[in-house]
């Protein structure tokens, strides 16, 4: 991890934030969730100190094949062509991120854990974001806070917007919460796999480039350079410091817990979604430092 006790303290960031309207709760709207922990535990700084193990209810026993068979791989790289094989048949999905060739020869469009993440990466505001902050709304039970803006009220504008965007058919079809449900466990079952393709023990060190606090609002500032805030229930990082610098003069460091990871390059090396080493992370509240270019 670089060393950035050198590096000049934040000064332009409120020591005592204070807001026109307190920020949502990530828990605000949803209190169930599918991984048999409180959701405002979940969405809690307090949560990221001390992870605990996540599972969304029932996805490995209905899928225990697909698993069975990951425990017979013997690489990283053979594991991926397992899953992604595995999920190819199950929701006749094909390589360009959609579905395949009907008998008539014509080409059925089906949603596709790929093509959201695809979407994704290209606009975290798009409509595939927007489906998969819904999927972690109705698994994890933290809503989002920003969506083209900020989401401050369950029944403003924007907020409905968001909510049109996430039932889209065009990318809601296909069981894609379950595509996404078998993502979510494949990427932690390989966390924990013979190869710990991230790293081991609890947590990953990573880092996010900002421009301001908009997106981020501060809850609370313990000194110059710590900060706690509330992150959008699904948000970016890579691993590379340098990297989050091209996104922002402030420079946020978080220690991730792995179990809150949903996605990361290495995962399906097959398909180079990201150059910059991006992580996709179940959000909440984070404590961070921050620090400036």
């Amino acid at each position: 991890m670089p060393d950035t006790t050198d590096r000049a303290a934040p000064e332009d960031v409120p020591a005592n934030p204070a807001f026109d309207e307190p920020p949502p709760h990530p828990a605000r709207g949803f209190r169930s969730n599918l991984v048999k922990v409180p959701t405002a535990h979940l969405g809690s700084a307090a949560f990221n100190d001390e992870p605990t193990a996540l599972h969304i209810a029932g996805t490995r026993s209905t899928h225990a094949e697909l698993f069975g068979a990951l425990e017979l791989a013997v690489s990283a790289d053979e594991a991926a062509t397992v899953f992604q094989n595995y999920m190819a048949h199950r929701f006749e999905l094909s390589p360009d991120f959609s579905g395949r060739d009907g008998p008539d020869g014509r080409r059925r469009f089906r949603a596709s854990y790929l093509r959201l993440l695809k979407g994704w990466m290209f606009d975290a505001n798009s409509t595939e974001g927007a489906v998969l902050k819904g999927w972690v709304e109705s698994r994890f039970g933290l809503m989002p806070t920003y969506h083209k803006g900020p989401l401050r009220r369950l029944s403003d504008e924007r907020t409905m917007a968001y909510v049109e965007e996430k039932l889209s058919s065009r990318f809601s079809n296909n069981m894609i919460a379950l595509q996404l449900d078998l993502l979510y466990e494949f990427c932690q079952w390989s966390l924990h796999s013979a190869w710990r393709i991230v790293a081991s023990g609890a947590h990953r060190t990573l880092y996010r480039g900002v421009n301001d606090f908009d997106e981020h609002p501060i809850l609370a500032r313990p000194d110059r350079r710590t900060a706690v805030l509330r992150l959008n229930n699904l948000v970016s990082f890579t691993e590379d410091r340098d990297i989050a610098g091209q996104f922002g003069d402030h420079i946020l460091e978080a220690r991730v817990p792995l179990v809150k990871l949903l996605f990361f390059r290495e995962l399906l090396p097959r398909y180079p979604f990201a150059g910059e080493g991006e992580f996709l992370v179940i959000g909440g509240d984070y404590r961070v430092t921050v620090s400036v270019l």
